[in-house]
């Protein structure tokens, strides 16, 4: 027999646009899955990743294990993307993959798979018609258009091969805690839709759950279903982890179930790569079921896909001094081009009107330091110029809007509440990114205590407390910890600060008949901080809380000082400027412990 390649190519004309497609067919995980591809592993004799993201896999079908190296996969979003793998042994010696999605003049996709096949021997001979040209060509039909309706509907996608699998009882206890949640007053259309989810959802979806994907899958408030995610979580429908993410791939090789199991310092092994770990940016929680309700399989069946890494929009695979032009379709924002094997990397702005044609070069001596500056579907000619094999990855630089970050929970009230167990290891100081931090203190407290006494003095400290908390949390924030009758509070954004604390304000000032009026002295900071476990508390400290801690004296009470990174906040700004009955004055100042240095700040008063 002369042949020596089998060739297969099908072609689907779908109604959803290749946009709408790309995220459920590049999810190689889920579409090998769904079309009954044995799940992989590593192989036990070879390193897991070699050069240039090479890895050494395996999976066992009937009577044979299948061993294989495999290249790193190209795609170009959203139009294209596959894969080659080279078999260590077996019947099959060589195989590659390629997908395309081309959009259709009257719209809708045309989606062409392609697969080519070198046997080793008679039984690849044998088997390759069978198995690829009959059996798979059959589930590769049926899956493609299960992902058109999945696309159109804009829906969650659910595995028809996979069927949930409940813990003894499982069910009867999800019911029971439904109902539990449902008496302590939790949103019950929420709540619907995650039962759902526990009943129907398969392995691949709830092995990993992001609560703002979710929210916004189901067109609903994110910080609303985070809050019924930690709920259910106390409850027992659920459990979290802390996901540590590698600054470059952005995959979470190491989890931790508790805070005081994450480690600082974390090694990448797809992208041989040590990093520091930030709260801001590197710590995702994510949730999955509890095991005594439904049992998850967190099983493999694709490792390295493009839906692995959705803020790549182009990885190609270059040989030395060689040429391609590649058109991917980008969002407006900040991208980087890099290569695994060169340090550096060629900055690329996107914008809406932008060069339609560049070339971007990777050279030996490092990468162009202009910004390179393109449209929104630009042709980009890679070039490499290296004597060396070069991987090109083309990222977006912004981290993804959808990742609950331990930077947002834990400035979360409700989070604090209800896991106020939760802290770093004693040892570990970790970064968290940029946080806006508050500080409040009453005025005349003293003069309080002396005019109505100890206890009914003490009586109004707790109230004031009480409605603190709640302005707090109803924007987002947390309490950090009280000092006297003193607050620090932590919040994700500067605005969110502000209103909680001129409300807060506004109601100590203005108290029910009878009772005494409270003002309430403040100050905000916004800044990198570290996180830290102070008395079995998660704490911060660092420059920002020692000027936000000095801030709050300047105040004189229904007043807040705010810095200048606070006011100019673009948040902050506009809501000051379309807010007529607020006003704002800037003064300079000195602050105990920053030596000669001058602050701009800002008064704020109602």
């Amino acid at each position: 027999m002369t042949k020596r390649e089998f060739h297969y190519r099908w072609v689907w004309e779908l109604q959803a646009s290749p946009q709408a497609l790309w995220p459920l067919v590049a999810d190689t995980n889920r579409f090998n899955l769904d079309t009954q591809v044995p799940a992989v592993a590593p192989m036990n004799d070879m390193a897991a990743v070699t050069g240039n993201g090479r890895r050494h896999l395996r999976f066992r079908i009937p009577f044979v294990t299948l061993s294989w190296e495999e290249e790193p996969f190209h795609w170009t979003y959203p139009s294209q993307f596959g894969v080659v793998r080279h078999y260590h042994r077996g019947p099959l010696r060589c195989m590659r993959v390629q997908v395309n999605l081309d959009p259709l003049p009257t719209g809708g996709t045309r989606a062409v798979y392609q697969v080519w096949v070198e046997p080793r021997n008679v039984l690849g001979w044998a088997a390759i018609p069978l198995v690829i040209g009959f059996v798979s060509a059959r589930r590769f039909a049926r899956v493609f258009a299960a992902y058109d309706a999945v696309a159109l509907q804009d829906a969650l996608p659910v595995s028809q091969v996979l069927r949930p699998r409940f813990a003894a009882g499982g069910r009867e206890r999800l019911l029971q805690i439904r109902q539990q949640l449902l008496a302590d007053g939790v949103n019950a259309h929420l709540l619907a839709q995650v039962v759902d989810l526990m009943l129907e959802g398969d392995d691949v979806t709830l092995a990993r759950l992001r609560p703002y994907l979710l929210a916004d899958y189901w067109q609903a408030n994110r910080r609303d279903v985070l809050e019924l995610f930690l709920l259910a979580t106390r409850a027992g429908m659920l459990d979290f982890q802390w996901e540590l993410l590698c600054p470059l791939c952005r995959g979470a090789e190491h989890k931790a179930s508790s805070l005081a199991d994450i480690e600082p310092n974390v090694h990448c092994s797809s992208c041989q790569i040590d990093f520091t770990v930030d709260f801001d940016r590197s710590v995702e929680l994510t949730f999955r079921p509890n095991p005594a309700i439904r049992k998850v399989a967190s099983v493999a069946y694709c490792v390295a896909g493009p839906q692995m890494t959705p803020h790549i929009f182009v990885q190609q695979l270059l040989p030395p001094h060689d040429r391609q032009t590649v058109r991917p379709l980008l969002e407006a924002g900040s991208y980087r081009l890099r290569t695994m094997a060169l340090p550096g990397a060629q900055p690329v702005l996107v914008m809406p009107v932008g060069d339609g044609q560049v070339t971007l070069r990777a050279v030996d001596s490092g990468w162009a330091a202009q910004t390179a500056r393109v449209g929104l579907s630009p042709a980009l000619r890679l070039a490499n110029d290296t004597d060396a094999e070069q991987l090109f990855v083309l990222e977006r630089i912004d981290w993804s809007e959808q990742a609950a970050t331990a930077a947002d929970v834990t400035a979360l009230q409700r989070f604090r509440d209800l896991f106020s167990y939760e802290a770093l290891r004693p040892d570990a100081q970790i970064s968290v990114g940029r946080l806006t931090i508050m500080f409040t203190d009453l005025r005349d407290s003293t003069r309080m205590y002396r005019e109505i006494g100890d206890a009914p003095a003490f009586g109004l400290v707790l109230d004031h407390f009480d409605v603190l908390r709640a302005a707090i949390a109803a924007r987002d924030g947390s309490v950090v910890k009280t000092i006297g009758d003193a607050v620090m509070a932590v919040f994700p954004r500067p605005l969110s600060a502000l209103q909680a604390i001129l409300q807060a304000q506004r109601t100590l000032a203005d108290p029910p008949a009878g009772q005494r009026p409270l003002l309430l002295k403040a100050a905000i900071h916004a800044g990198p901080a570290i996180a830290v476990n102070l008395n079995d508390r998660l704490d911060y400290f660092g420059t920002t809380i020692n000027v936000a801690s000095r801030l709050e004296k300047f105040a004189q009470g229904g007043d807040v000082i705010l810095s200048q990174v606070v006011y100019d906040d673009p948040e902050v700004g506009r809501f000051l400027t379309e807010t007529a009955s607020l006003t704002a004055r800037a003064f300079t100042e000195r602050l105990r412990g920053f030596g000669e240095d001058w602050f701009d700040l800002w008064q704020v008063q109602l």
